[in-house]
């Protein structure tokens, strides 16, 4: 049993709205009943226009007629960008006018009364028409409903009138018009339609107005079906049924009513800017239809069907099948922007939603010759294979959440990166550092004036940026003041402050503007190793006492530095996280590849060393001091200064072993450097749903490979050592496949999927062989 939401919506956008929350279950008087409101949002309405303005130039093959001779200025990729950003904009918009305080007592009880896991319609019912035209899929509350789809509606409704007789339900009667086909192909539409399971459909091709009104007229219909050219003209939709005829909905009035009465429960309009059609459609009170809000591109409206009749087909709700279809033309959405936001479903809320037919079982006939004992099913001899591998499973990923796993697969994962082949060191960074020598020499800290001295020199190859990784919250003279000037008028400088934590951080240089500063903070794991860390705090909140308030890192702020000088835009996507070129580095989440339960506030990201015994060029300041610097060591690169002397203590662990902070941050420099430009892989992990499957398939192996041994091995002495072995080589395997996947980037459960695959094994090598034949 799902949940039906009613959210009736009555008002405008220059007075605001007021809202009615209604839940219940599906066929069920609502339980719950809430009032709200929503404010005025005039700037939502021009947004939208800008949107759909923007949508509208792209210039694609639509299922709407076009003036001959348009002409669309810009060129498509500007086009698609400037459409997209303006969705995130929308987007942004809409979200934050839903979360409105007038508007959260609603928010709030649709939460308390409504699992994520249930199936669930929502019907937006308003007669405002520009509430129909939003793309309510977008709202972020509706995001955390897996199995949510949204339907729209007026407010008033009357039930559709009691079908003339009773309906054939051997098949689904379908009439499917193919209108004006100019410049598009309707002709896939007609494909999809003609194998259809249990479903009998008649095409009218470019039919004349009298033809199709006899049709309606004299027959039964489930389904009516449009393909062709359409689009709304004021509030009226208007349909193309040939190269010459066109006629709108209130013209077919009387067929379409007498349709209805024959039990029409279903509309498709795979055509251009249905929201008028649905509006004409609504006062004759047919069951549902299906629309697009604005003008759909010919491959989209396509691709929609092909996605719709699949899933619809095969025996899922109407709401279930048009939300599979609107996600999935996500996956063209590089080519048509904001595809997924056209089909849109108008709902009678007086009428239960059309199911398809399922096709009935065959009969069958006994045998007539002499009855034999039955051999046992293959499901019945593989069952116990089958049943012992999914309760391992579930034991693995119930052991595995409580974080008892984790430490080992933090091991693990160190191990795989180890045995990664050699990499080069990275040709854009160097690494400045004082070793015991410059300490002796300079003392410690290092004065004022030698980093000021020291700064100027290296300025004077042109770096890209120079990172300052010492702490200079205090003067430490001489040279205070030469210092200081570098840090107020040196554009590429990033110096460092540290920590949330009020009782041990560490202040800013007091003279360094805000934005030439970054945190360098970096993150240990409960067995103090270094492998993840913090991009940016945002939205982790900063300890309000701290005095290290930069929300930015030091590695992102001299990556970010770089790749500004290269021309590479630096971003936020929608869901928060950093994108660098064309690079998306995904944040890590509680449940992230092998860590359980993690503290995951702000922008953190697993760290992809490289395998290298030095990650850049390094000198010392004696060195740099003494004129032994290659120009090119320097002129274009990153640059950064720190203390390397192993007297003061900067050591943190890694997977590779002790490493200085300094190198450390190198690291990540070069991380985000090299995935923009040299497309090294990020490290990457399944969801929940793929680990579960990852390590279900390995306890199945395990199962199943231990079940063939003893069918071949029964009575041999032999027959455990080689059990043993082949579950040995069995985890080699998955050894293996981890260490090559990790190659490209992707960090798969070993420990789990191996301690299933063991455990599995081990169970059905003890458990007894059911009997061939039933007893």
């Amino acid at each position: 049993m799902g949940k039906l939401i009613v959210l009736k919506v009555d008002g405008d956008f220059n007075q605001g709205f007021r809202v009615t929350l209604e839940i219940g279950d599906y066929g069920d008087r609502p339980e719950v009943e809430v009032l709200g409101n929503l404010p005025p949002a005039p700037e939502l309405v021009a947004q939208y226009s800008g949107w759909q303005s923007s949508y509208r130039r792209l210039g694609k093959a639509t299922r709407i007629l076009k003036a001959k001779g348009a002409k669309i200025d810009g060129s498509l990729k500007t086009r698609k960008q400037e459409c997209r950003t303006q969705s995130f904009e929308f987007c942004d918009r809409l979200n934050t006018w839903l979360k409105a305080e007038s508007f959260l007592s609603i928010r709030e009880k649709w939460l308390s009364k409504v699992s994520t896991s249930d199936q669930v319609r929502v019907l937006i019912r308003a007669n405002n028409p520009q509430l129909w035209q939003l793309p309510w899929h977008q709202w972020d509350l509706l995001e955390r409903y897996t199995f949510a789809e949204i339907g729209i509606s007026s407010l008033e409704c009357e039930a559709p009138p009691r079908r003339e007789k009773p309906p054939d339900r051997s098949q689904v009667k379908i009439l499917a018009i193919l209108g004006n086909s100019q410049d598009i192909q309707v002709e896939q539409d007609r494909q999809r339609l003609e194998n259809l399971p249990n479903a009998a459909t008649t095409f009218l091709v470019e039919p004349q107005r009298q033809e199709l009104n006899d049709q309606l007229w004299q027959q039964h219909w489930d389904i009516l079906f449009f393909a062709g050219h359409s689009q709304t003209e004021g509030e009226r939709g208007r349909i193309y049924l040939n190269q010459t005829d066109s006629l709108t909905l209130d013209e077919l009035k009387y067929s379409l009513q007498k349709a209805v009465a024959g039990g029409l429960q279903l509309a498709i309009f795979n055509s251009c800017d249905g929201l008028g059609l649905a509006r004409e459609l609504d006062k004759l009170h047919i069951p549902q239809m299906i629309v697009m809000r604005e003008p759909v591109p010919d491959l989209v409206a396509q691709e929609f069907l092909k996605y719709f009749l699949d899933s619809f087909a095969r025996g899922e709700s109407l709401y279930r099948a048009v939300q599979e279809a609107r996600q999935q033309l996500q996956g063209l959405e590089d080519d048509f922007p904001c595809a997924s936001w056209l089909p849109v479903i108008y709902q009678n809320p007086a009428a239960v939603p059309l199911t398809w037919l399922q096709s009935p079982e065959p009969a069958t006939e006994l045998p007539s010759v002499q009855p034999v004992p039955p051999t046992l099913p293959p499901w019945h001899r593989w069952r116990t294979v089958l049943v012992t591998s999914w309760v391992v499973t579930s034991l693995v990923l119930g052991v595995r959440s409580l974080g008892l796993l984790q430490r080992w697969e933090l091991k693990s994962y160190d191990q795989l990166l180890r045995q990664r082949p050699s990499e080069l060191a990275d040709a854009r960074i160097l690494l400045v550092g004082a070793d015991e020598e410059d300490i002796r020499e300079y003392k410690h800290p290092l004065p004022d004036a030698v980093l000021a001295k020291l700064i100027e020199k290296l300025e004077q190859y042109r770096p890209v940026a120079i990172g300052l990784d010492i702490f200079r919250d205090q003067a430490v003279p001489p040279g205070h003041n030469a210092l200081v000037t570098q840090l107020k008028h040196n554009q590429r400088l990033v110096t460092v402050c540290f920590g949330t934590d009020p009782e041990h951080a560490a202040a800013p240089p007091p003279h360094s503007p805000a934005d030439q500063l970054g945190f360098n903070d970096l993150q240990h794991d409960n067995d103090y190793t270094v492998r993840r860390y913090l991009q940016s705090r945002t939205p982790n909140p900063i300890a309000p006492l701290s005095v290290c308030k930069t929300p930015y890192s030091f590695s992102l702020q001299l990556a970010y530095r770089y790749l500004e000088a290269k021309g590479i835009p630096v971003n936020t996507t929608p869901d928060k996280n950093w994108q660098l070129g064309h690079v998306i580095f995904k944040r890590l989440e509680p449940h992230s590849g092998g860590y359980q339960k993690l503290d995951a506030r702000g922008n953190q990201v697993l760290i992809n060393y490289r395998n290298t015994p030095q990650i850049a060029q390094f000198v010392t300041l004696k060195q740099v001091f003494a004129g032994k610097l290659e120009p090119e060591w320097v002129k274009d690169r990153v640059v950064l200064i720190g203390v390397t002397a192993a007297s003061i203590q900067d050591d943190h662990n890694t997977p590779y072993g002790r490493r200085r902070g300094l190198e450390v941050h190198a690291h990540l420099v070069s991380q985000m450097l090299s995935a923009v430009q040299d497309g090294r892989p990020l490290i990457w992990w399944l969801p929940l749903w793929g680990d579960a499957l990852w390590i279900w398939a390995w306890s199945l192996t395990g199962g199943i490979l231990v079940w063939q041994m003893r069918s071949r091995c029964v009575g041999k002495a032999e027959s455990p050592r080689r059990l043993v072995l082949a579950v040995g080589i069995s985890v080699s395997v998955l050894y293996g496949l981890c260490w090559v996947i990790l190659l490209q980037g992707g960090w798969l459960p070993l420990i789990p999927a191996a301690v299933a695959l063991v455990i599995t094994g081990g169970a059905i090598a003890y458990i007894p062989f059911p009997s061939r034949q039933p007893q």
